[in-house]
């Protein structure tokens, strides 16, 4: 790209869309895709995918298509394109009769630059050959990992993406995801056809994200106890079953906190209400299973609560991230208990494949190493993605030093003894039946009451010991035998656990009583200067505004201005429109739109203290 070029897209990026700079890759797929060349990008949520595909499409002659799985969040997506001065439509089986035809017509009038559609709707041979005929010159890929099987979200409709290749080989294909292992990306790029691609991966870690797990005590206290700690800030909170949303969400209303269930077992309008409520500011929690959030584009949800132990790293990731998309600082509490594997596990002896049960086992051993391990979250969550992150992050709850350990070197010899004794054939509960002198048929009829080792553990409960038997696999002390079946055997000994074992090595453990599982706190998160009373009143009455005129508008807030535009605004104090433009997220289109309102409301709190 020439410098002309180079300028061309800064000034698009400040007169559209109101930055002063591009967030790190998104130039450089930009140029890469708009020269003609096939792009692979696995950017993390927050990290400026949209604009990756919005910019070019406004540069580029003819028509760029966007295929996208997440129907509810089209019109979103549409809305914030054209606020920005960008002619865009969607196509999806949502829209009414007449607001179908109405796109159609700007199609055919040559009108849009950009178009929104399901891989459902661009599959089909009539549409494609529409496409041809309206001028389609490029194609972007949103949430690319449904491409694959070994994606955690995988969906056969996104197969037939394949094809684009062929029917349109000259036009370039740009592939976005926020979530992908390099097998994912090589099946990706495999399946889409994707020419010598420009691959970008960008850093997967979240540093505005606070990441905390507790164990479960009384779930329901606990929850209501962050969920007050965080008093009118916009959170998502993840069930494992419908019952529990409605139950957590019952018993937050309960107490006066505006919550509400979102699963798949609601009616459509009342699904479409929570969320469409929950989008606009005018809801503060919905109570979820996993179904909730993939077509959520709201930029300021301060906070994730998982109630449950989820049952993959790459699904985790992907729900903590809908946290702090603004930037801004946001926290992630994860609970968990024994219960929640037992139930996990059960669910995967019900799986029918083979395969489908061992990659379900394999996802559940990643989640428990990184909720029983004891090295920092993010070097536990980054590794999942094949990124390495030196640790010491001062954003989780185990490099804030708020979790107690205790050495544990002495009953971890006991157990491994155990298994060394009964020849590292055995699961956890034979071994912790023997070190508890626990008198089973199983350990009867093997003469296991005999061991030097039966009974060595008494004086612990069997939870103590179950949980030991998972620190040391998920340190690496033990290991699990692989079954004729596939399915993970018995325990034995890694040659780190043999030195342990034998006194070279110690070994520690998070402690499990005497530490408040509701304690969470906000302290660690990335330094972002609080607004002092003054500036707070005011960011409350440019909310007001904004929240207005979205309503005005039958748009989301954010769409308006993002809650960290309205920051700077508040920090800013603009009063006229040059000043206004300097603010981040301010372009010419939102000037002319939104600008006199705006800092009339600003030159208003100036004067006399009070909202219009």
């Amino acid at each position: 790209m020439t410098n002309n070029t180079n300028t061309a897209l800064a000034d698009v990026l400040r007169h559209s869309f109101g930055f002063s700079t591009f967030k790190p890759n998104q130039q450089h797929i930009i140029e890469s895709w708009l020269s003609g060349t096939d792009v692979f990008a696995a950017l993390p949520t927050g990290g400026g995918k949209s604009l990756c595909y919005q910019l070019p499409a406004l540069i580029r002659d003819g028509l760029t298509v966007v295929v996208s799985p997440l129907i509810a969040l089209m019109k979103d997506q549409v809305d914030a394109a054209r606020e920005n001065g960008i002619p865009a439509a969607c196509l999806n089986s949502s829209q009414d009769a007449d607001t179908a035809r109405a796109v159609w017509r700007e199609l055919a009038a040559g009108k849009l630059k950009l178009l929104y559609v399901s891989p459902e709707r661009l599959a089909g041979d009539d549409f494609r050959s529409a496409l041809v005929d309206f001028g389609a010159t490029a194609f972007a890929v949103d949430e690319a990992h449904c491409v694959s099987e070994w994606g955690h979200e995988f969906r056969p409709e996104y197969r037939s993406l394949s094809s684009l290749r062929e029917i349109f080989p000259e036009a370039p294909i740009a592939a976005f995801t926020a979530t992908a292992t390099r097998v994912v990306q090589d099946d990706i790029i495999s399946h889409l056809g994707l020419h010598d691609p420009v691959v970008v991966r960008a850093s997967f870690n979240r540093p505005e994200i606070t990441y905390r797990v507790r164990r479960k005590t009384k779930v329901e206290s606990q929850i209501l106890s962050f969920v007050r700690e965080h008093e009118g800030e916009p959170g998502i909170i993840y069930r494992s079953t419908r019952k529990s949303t409605e139950k957590t969400a019952e018993s937050l209303r309960q107490y006066g906190i505006d919550a509400h269930a979102y699963h798949a077992g609601l009616d459509d309008t009342v699904r479409s209400d929570v969320q469409e409520r929950f989008v606009r500011d005018e809801l503060q929690i919905v109570v979820a299973t996993i179904a909730f959030g993939m077509g959520i584009d709201k930029s300021n949800v301060r906070w994730i609560l998982h109630g449950d132990l989820p049952k993959s790293l790459e699904g985790y990731y992907q729900e903590t991230g809908r946290a702090g998309r603004d930037g801004e600082p946001a926290e992630a509490l994860l609970l968990w208990g024994g219960q929640d594997i037992a139930i996990i596990r059960r669910h995967i002896e019900n799986m029918q494949i083979r395969e489908e049960q061992t990659a379900a086992e394999g996802r559940v051993r990643e989640v428990l190493h990184y909720v029983e391990g004891r090295v920092c979250r993010r070097t536990a969550l980054l590794a999942h993605f094949d990124e390495t992150f030196p640790g010491q992050c001062r954003a989780c709850d185990i490099c804030l030093n708020e979790l107690a350990f205790d050495d544990a070197t002495v009953p971890a010899q006991k157990l491994m003894s155990a298994a060394v004794r009964t020849g590292e054939v055995f699961g956890t509960h034979h071994l912790v039946d023997i070190v508890t002198g626990t008198a089973t048929d199983k350990v009867l009829e093997r003469g296991h009451n005999t061991l030097p080792t039966f009974g060595v553990g008494e004086d612990r409960d069997r939870g103590y010991w179950i949980s030991l038997a998972r620190d040391l696999e998920s340190g690496g002390y033990l290991l699990r035998r692989q079954t004729d079946t596939g399915l993970p055997g018995g325990l034995m000994l890694s040659s780190r656990g043999k030195l342990l074992l034998r006194g070279k090595e110690t070994f520690t453990v998070l402690r499990r009583e005497g530490v408040p599982a509701e304690s969470s706190g906000t302290h660690g998160a990335p330094d972002k200067a609080p607004l002092r009373r003054d500036q707070q009143d005011l960011f409350r009455c440019l909310k007001a505004l904004r929240k207005t005129l979205a309503r005005e508008r039958s748009v989301p807030p954010y769409v308006i201005f993002s809650d960290k535009t309205l920051r700077v605004m508040v920090k800013n104090r603009p009063t006229d429109s040059q000043a206004l433009l300097r603010c981040h997220g301010v372009g010419d289109r939102k000037l002319e739109a939104y600008g006199e309102v705006f800092l009339r409301t600003i030159r208003n709190y100036l004067t006399t203290g009070q909202c219009e």
